[in-house]
This record gives C-alpha cells, sequence and structure tokens, in this order.
C-alpha cells in the first residue's frame, strides 16, 4: 500500500488516516482502491476491533472528490466513477465492527459521505461538513440519500439545494456530529469512544450492524442506481466539465 492510505494500530483500534494534505485529502481513484483495502483488512483482523477514520494535517478530514479526476469525465466514464464510489461505500456497509469518523476539518461531498457511512462522528469547532455538488454542477445524489438517514427530509433539501457547509454548533444540533471538543483533544475522544467499543461483545456489535444493513440496504442500492443515472446525465449537459475547468483555471492564477 502506498502513503495515500495510513495505517496505524493502538491496542485493539486502529486508525486509518487519509493522507493527501496538500489536496485536502480528497478522494481519486487511487485513494478510493486503498481505502476499500484497508476497510476490508481491518475487517478481517481478528486482533483488532474498532477503527477510527481521519485525515491528515489540520485543514480537511476530506474536501471530497479530487476535481482533477471529476472534471475530465464523461457521461460513460461518470458510470464507472459512481461504480468505484459504490464498491468503496459497499465496503463502509459492510464492516462488522464499529467506525468513528474523527473530523479534522471540512468535510464535503464525498467526505461528508464517508463520515455518514461511519457509525459515530466526533468534530471540532473548525468542522464543517456539507453536501455542495451543486456548485460543481452535480446532481446531489448519494450524499441526499445518507442525509436523508441522518437529518430528516427538510433539512437535506436546504443543505443539498443550497450546497453550504455547516458550522461544528450546527452540526452536533442536528445531529451530523455526536462529540464537537477541542481541537487538540479531537484523536483523544476518538481513541476513548473506540476503546469503549472495542470492548463490547464482539458477535452482538456485528449482528447489530447488520440489522442496521438490512434496515439501509434498499435505500443505499436505489440511491447507487440513481447516482449513475444522473451523474451521466449531469455528464452528458457538459455542465461539470465548464464549472471544474473554470473553477480550477481561478485556483490556477490565485496560486
Amino acid at each position: 500500500m502506498s502513503q495515500l492510505i495510513v495505517i496505524e494500530r493502538r491496542g485493539p483500534v486502529e486508525i486509518i488516516t487519509l493522507n493527501r494534505p496538500d489536496q485536502r485529502n480528497a478522494l481519486n481513484a487511487s485513494m478510493r482502491a486503498e481505502l476499500g483495502d484497508a476497510l476490508l483488512r481491518f475487517n478481517g483482523d481478528a486482533a483488532t476491533y474498532a477503527a477510527i477514520l481521519t485525515g491528515a494535517g489540520d485543514k480537511a478530514f476530506c474536501a471530497g472528490q479530487d476535481l482533477a479526476e471529476a472534471r475530465d469525465l464523461t457521461s460513460d466514464s461518470a458510470r464507472e466513477w459512481v461504480a468505484g464510489l459504490r464498491q468503496l461505500y459497499t465496503h463502509f456497509r459492510n464492516l462488522d465492527k464499529p467506525l468513528i469518523a474523527a473530523l479534522n476539518g471540512v468535510a464535503a461531498g464525498a467526505g461528508i459521505q464517508l463520515a455518514l457511512l461511519s457509525d459515530i462522528r466526533v468534530g471540532h469547532p473548525g468542522t464543517r461538513m456539507g453536501q455542495p455538488e451543486i456548485n460543481a454542477g452535480l446532481a446531489s445524489v448519494i450524499g441526499v440519500h445518507l442525509l436523508e438517514e441522518a437529518l430528516g427530509h427538510a433539512r437535506t433539501v436546504e443543505l443539498a439545494l443550497t450546497g453550504r457547509l455547516v458550522g461544528s454548533e450546527e452540526c452536533l444540533a442536528t445531529g451530523l456530529l455526536h462529540h464537537v471538543v477541542p481541537e487538540g483533544e479531537l484523536m483523544e475522544k476518538a481513541m476513548e469512544i473506540a476503546e469503549s467499543l472495542a470492548a463490547k461483545p464482539a458477535n452482538a456489535m456485528r449482528l447489530t450492524k447488520k440489522r442496521f444493513r438490512e434496515m439501509t440496504g434498499a435505500g443505499f442500492e436505489e440511491a447507487m442506481a440513481a447516482a449513475a443515472r444522473l451523474q451521466a446525465e449531469a455528464y452528458a449537459s457538459g455542465e461539470p466539465q465548464r464549472i471544474m475547468a473554470e473553477f480550477t483555471e481561478r485556483r490556477g492564477k490565485k496560486g
């Protein structure tokens, strides 16, 4: 495994770190594949009973999809991209052990989706979460499914249509975050939770997570099918490519 994903063991807990800090830990195909492999290994490791997912650096947990990859997609390759996301997200859903997301900064787009696919989310006052796909010309589909499970329909509609990022206090009040602690205590709190869950009866944990998977399976499959269809339609319009190219050009001029 390359250094896109860093693994650390602390007793019964595994820490999985997204390690592209210069790109705000944005997901690309290589990182998706390596993260999926890391989750599979964790799930099959008899010596670990809980895991923490976090991001490298102090700016972002995961800023979402890497625009350098997304801006070059076509209608056909968008379907392949969604298939890759489906594979990764299925690895999250198939975990028999608890996963804690330690949100060390922004969690946007695919980043908030990784957080919502985790079991418990811990942030600090600088954590911000959102589903800004609409700002990039993309349909908000998978994130809408996960947000609706967490927040309900009305709040999900507002977040998806505005694309705004939500501050930590609102995240805590609405349930996007379960805990908010000072920035320097983030990993300590995540470890406290992970160790507590690691001590629970392993078979009861597996069966409880299996039941959650059964309860949400149909909605997940429908959302993934809709994402493939609607993102292909979005890219067929040319709108995402244009918006992302313009954003990349503006960012290049500033840099």
